[in-house]
């Protein structure tokens, strides 16, 4: 998959969203379910869940360059990402420390440093040897294990919080190497002698202006340690309910990045596309059923997914190489009551690949597939 789509990405960069996603289980039986925190609980309760955390990576495909649409996601990376068993309390100390020990090499910040390493050798081969793989998170992955990590061609960008510690280096001539004077993201967006700069990149359908500040060679010491980083601020985005309503705003948006070369309009238009790792989470989950399968078996549990996913991922690719980025008129036309769709959904493919399996059943006679209702096949879900 991954080779096929860096036909799509001709330019210096190329923009992989990574994120941790959970699927809820019930089984008592299952050896990787563990109680986590429950993303759809509000902010202030948090609920728990009892399932499955893995770690996904999708290719962001800028398919905006050849039609009016938005970036396509195209997972390239599905990986469960499990709980060290805690001990039980009467335990030895030996085996509290051993707990403690494995708690700092097995969690979501080392999977994703062995990711990224995975990621760079898997771009490679597929031909991408000349390029930058630039990992897009959220603030989850914005920590020191992370920005630590060795890096080969890969550079990060990663949403911080408004309140982190920032400072500029010492000036020549001392022994120290971090400025006295520190500064946070917000205090930048706040600072009135600092200009705000505009760009446009693609998002929501059409190009969009965007505002922003920008601050290089910052230090970070309780995260990148002395790594030069470089903060982008992204002002509020103001927006209208109705026509006749009154403006909102957005919360603004706190980015640190170790890519110091590449210009701001790339690096913005990369993490605005990482949310469609959300998408991608949505369509495997409602649409595909992706978790639903009723497994316990410890080597069926995470295989099961990640087939689901790959499938999905291939269908994306597929519908991209064979119809374009559009939703052309190979696809079922839209209920009257939808507006016009410039992207075709999941639930668009999967209704064009039943109606192409009732249409060419010797195609699938190696398959050993029988499809005996083509009413039925061709049906799509509301």
């Amino acid at each position: 998959i991954l080779q096929r789509a860096l036909a799509y990405c001709p330019g210096r960069l190329v923009g992989v969203a990574i994120d941790d996603t959970r699927l809820p289980k019930t089984g008592r039986c299952i050896q990787q379910a563990f109680y986590q925190r429950d993303p759809l609980s509000p902010p202030f309760h948090v609920n728990l869940l009892l399932g499955l955390r893995f770690l996904q990576a999708s290719l962001l495909v800028p398919v905006h360059r050849l039609a009016q649409v938005s970036t396509r996601g195209l997972p390239i990376h599905f990986e469960e990402v499990s709980r060290v068993k805690k001990p039980s309390k009467k335990a030895q100390p030996e085996a509290w420390q051993a707990y403690k020990e494995a708690l700092k090499q097995h969690n979501l910040s080392q999977s994703f440093v062995a990711t990224m390493g995975q990621l760079r050798k898997e771009l490679d081969l597929a031909g991408g040897a000349d390029k930058i793989l630039v990992l897009a998170g959220d603030g989850s992955f914005c920590n020191r294990t992370c920005f630590r990590a060795e890096r080969d061609r890969t550079e990060l960008i990663c949403r911080a919080r408004k309140d982190a510690v920032l400072c500029f280096r010492a000036s020549e001539g001392g022994r120290r190497f971090y400025d006295t004077e520190t500064f946070t993201p917000d205090a930048v967006r706040q600072d009135e002698e600092r200009a705000w700069k505009t760009t446009k990149v693609f998002y929501g359908g059409k190009r969009r202006k965007v505002r922003y500040k920008e601050v290089a060679a910052v230090y970070w010491q309780g995260g990148a340690g002395r790594l030069p980083l470089r903060l982008l601020v992204i002002a509020p985005t103001p927006y209208r309910k109705r026509k006749s309503g009154r403006k909102y705003y957005r919360q603004p948006a706190f980015l640190l990045t170790t890519d110091l070369k590449s210009s701001a309009k790339q690096l913005l238009q990369i993490y605005l596309d990482r949310w469609q790792i959300e998408v991608n989470h949505r369509d495997e989950k409602d649409t595909l059923g992706v978790g639903q399968a009723q497994l316990w078996n410890v080597k069926a549990v995470p295989k099961q997914p990640v087939l689901a996913v790959a499938a999905y991922s291939a269908l994306l690719l597929a519908s991209l190489i064979a119809f374009g980025a559009e939703r052309g008129a190979a696809y079922e036309p839209l209920p009257k009551w939808r507006k016009k769709a410039y992207r075709p959904s999941c639930l668009d493919l999967v209704t064009l690949l039943r109606k192409e399996m009732a249409e060419n059943p010797e195609l699938l006679k190696k398959f050993e597939v029988k499809i005996n209702n083509t009413q039925l096949v061709r049906a799509a879900a509301a």
